[in-house]
């Protein structure tokens, strides 16, 4: 019974072997022109030539090894990523990262080895099944061959009944090995996985690095932040609050000689001081807005929905309390997108989702306007962004030219 289940299971399992392989042979031909390109870049680099050329022909091998990244992962069932060094800055910079970074190195490693073993490995999973198929039907046809041509197979004329079953025979070992070809397909994968996924460490010092990016990012969005408080305090409301104080003291100086003149003094001071306390309110709602705090955030994206100018479509049902760093954020990140759409999208119809796992706050906000939305230094977008990276959340935005735009935030929910 489990022989039976081993060869039920390994027939199954032939077919999408035979084809990983067969295209991985397509794929060594491809690496073989690959290393010779690398070679000759190589030859014309020793006379200064293809210096300049070195960083562009990593570059195009890119494509191909992320396509063998994509098959090994389908075949092995896990993702594999790929973890390279920013190719940016000068020719200089980049051949410091070119020649520094583990990856390229590793890359390349893979594309001899490919090149040496892909074809060969290709054209041998294509050639065991028909060469099974033939030594068995061979019994049936090599009668009917001309006695002149008799079917030849492994060194033996098939000219009798006795050497057409010792040919057949012959397919009984051809079988076996075909049979491994599952084997060898996974073992190809897992070579690629070896080579072409992150060296051990490396997915970690990314992370590292990624997260002190964004700490640092957050650091000085949190500067920034700071400083326009600092800004529209010292220019709104504290400006405010001393003119409050002068024209105070001017009703107070004139009441002896014109009484009505300081009770028109006193209504101005009075309406400057509303106005101060406005703008203080402004400011306190910049920094949190009180009524997250008070009603929760399914309130507050509901306030900031009916002030919007253009008609939004809600879909809170999702949401619970979160943290308040996450809810502040929810409200910032929706807050600018309504802004946003409303200064460039012409759009007609908003709509906002809210949900996600306990875990995590997902967002997205859609809008039909005409799209062509892009992130810029400095933009609304980009605060977003760095807002979103400064809870370890991420931001992905979709916006072709005639729309939809739809972005959505993700912010993680750490216990």
């Amino acid at each position: 019974m489990d022989l039976r289940r081993y060869l039920r299971d390994r027939l199954r399992q032939l077919p999408a072997a035979v084809g990983y392989l067969v295209l991985g042979g397509v794929t060594g031909l491809v690496s073989m022109v690959a290393v010779l390109v690398l070679a000759f870049v190589a030859g014309l680099s020793l006379i200064g030539v293809g210096i300049p050329a070195i960083p562009e022909a990593i570059r195009m091998l890119r494509p191909l090894l992320a396509f063998e990244r994509r098959r090994a992962a389908r075949e092995l069932g896990v993702p594999i990523e790929a973890a390279y060094q920013p190719l940016t800055g000068d020719l200089r910079q980049q051949l410091t990262t070119v020649f520094a970074d583990p990856a390229n190195r590793r890359d390349i490693g893979w594309l001899l080895l490919h090149a040496l073993t892909g074809l060969m490995m290709g054209c041998v999973a294509f050639a065991l099944p028909l060469a099974v198929l033939n030594q068995v039907l061979l019994l049936g046809y090599w009668q009917f061959l001309p006695d002149s041509e008799p079917a030849s197979n492994f060194g033996i004329d098939v000219v009798s009944w006795p050497t057409a079953l010792l040919s057949a025979l012959i397919a009984l070992p051809l079988a076996v090995i075909t049979l491994q070809t599952p084997v060898f397909a996974r073992a190809q994968a897992q070579i690629a996985r070896t080579l072409l996924g992150p060296a051990e460490g490396a997915v970690l010092a990314d992370r590292v690095a990624e997260l002190t990016a964004t700490r640092a990012a957050a650091l000085d969005a949190h500067g920034a932040e700071l400083r326009r408080i600092e800004r529209d305090l010292h220019d709104g409301a504290q400006a405010r609050i001393a003119a409050v104080i002068m024209q105070l003291g001017l009703a107070d100086q004139l009441r002896p000689r014109d009484p009505g003149a300081a009770d028109a003094m006193v209504r101005k001071a009075q309406d400057t001081a509303t106005a101060a306390l406005a703008e203080l309110r402004d400011v306190v709602r910049s920094v949190y807005p009180p009524v997250l705090s008070d009603r929760g955030l399914r309130s507050a994206i509901s306030a900031l929905a009916a002030r919007s100018p253009i008609p939004c479509v809600l879909d809170l049902s999702g949401v619970g309390r979160r943290p308040a760093a996450v809810e502040a954020a929810a409200y910032f990140v929706i807050a600018e997108a309504l802004t946003n759409a409303t200064k460039h999208s012409a759009a007609q119809g908003i709509s906002i989702i809210l949900g996600g796992a306990p875990e995590s706050l997902t967002i997205e906000v859609a809008d039909d306007g005409a799209g062509g939305a892009r992130e810029t230094d400095g933009g609304g977008l980009a605060g977003i962004r760095r807002r979103a990276e400064a809870l370890d959340g991420r931001m992905t935005l979709s916006s072709p030219v005639g729309g939809p735009t739809v972005l959505r935030v993700e912010l993680p929910c750490g216990s």
